[in-house]
This record gives structure tokens, sequence and C-alpha cells, in this order.
């Protein structure tokens, strides 16, 4: 017997203006998993980072290790007690010109024993230079359950035609 959908959308924002930040709210706790999809994603400010926050908690409750290649060079970069959860953008980044695609596996996200981990891979492909693939792991110290999540860039605005969706796994 053929299994149904696994991804099943929740919700999708394309911006029709600039907007400092996108905001998914009363996510259901139906799913095992969550995954946020940032396509065509362009900022106002050059080699802008993406954060993301889980139910508004601006503690010091998020870690990271990143893994990056530019096809050139390789590096590896940890954050630990921050406020946000960094999920691309650390040398190339974001920007105006070059559409970038960000996918975020957010495991376990209903739990309510356990903290939540996090998988993302980045990518952007520059006209002008080089461009960057990074693979990060992130960590939020929290056992609630997530039901909002806000992503903004580390300073600017995120540009018109910047599309931001999420979607549940279902159980199989």
């Amino acid at each position: 017997m053929a299994a149904g959908n696994t991804y099943e959308a929740i919700a999708e924002q394309t911006l029709g203006s600039a907007a400092a930040s996108v905001t998914f709210s009363s996510i259901p706790g139906t799913y095992t998993d969550l995954v946020l999809v940032c396509s065509n994603l362009k900022a106002s400010v050059a080699s802008n980072s993406v954060y993301v926050r889980f139910n508004s908690d601006t503690g010091s409750n998020y870690s990271y290790t990143m893994l990056s290649g530019n096809g050139t060079n390789a590096f590896s970069v940890r954050g630990t007690s921050l406020a946000y959860n960094f999920i691309g953008g650390y040398d190339t980044g974001v920007d105006a010109t070059d559409p970038t695609t960000v996918i975020t596996s957010i495991m376990n996200y209903a739990n309510t024993t356990t903290n939540k981990t996090t998988l993302t891979r980045f990518g952007v492909i520059k006209t002008a230079g080089s461009g960057e693939t990074q693979s990060f792991v992130n960590l939020w110290r929290s056992t609630s359950a997530i039901n909002t999540i806000l992503i903004y860039p580390y300073t600017g605005t995120w540009s018109t035609g910047s599309v931001f969706s999420l979607y549940g796994i279902a159980a199989a």
C-alpha cells in the first residue's frame, strides 16, 4: 500500500514588500517534525545572515555548529549561549541580487521532554565571485513545544519576492 503525503503545507508567505521579519504562529503540534524553506531569499543589506527564534525566546538558549565551503576554502564555526538560531550567511551571506535557499529541518518540535535540534542547509551562488554552501546543526535549549517561528536578517529587511514556507512532516 502506498504511503500518503509526507510533507504537508502549513503556511507560506511571499513578500509583496520588504519586511523586517516573517513569523509563523499557531503552529499545530500534530506533526513529527517541521521543515522551514526560505527560497528566493534576498536581503536589503549585502552578506546578511539568517536568524530564527522559537516562541519569542530571546534568552541565551541557542547554540550552533556550522561547516562551510566555497570551492576554495572550507571552515567551521561554533557559537554558544546565543539569543537566536543562526542558520546561514556567515561569510558570503544573503544579498539583494543573488537569491539564496535555506532549508531547515526542526526535529521533535512538539515534544515537551527534550531540547530541540535543527539541521540546516544554506546555499548561495554569487553572480560576482564564488558561491557558498553551509550546513548547520543548532540546539534550542528548551523543552517547550515550538508554536511560533520568527525569521529575520541580521540587519536590514527581507526583500520583495522572498518566499517562506513551513511544512509539517506527517507521522509514518
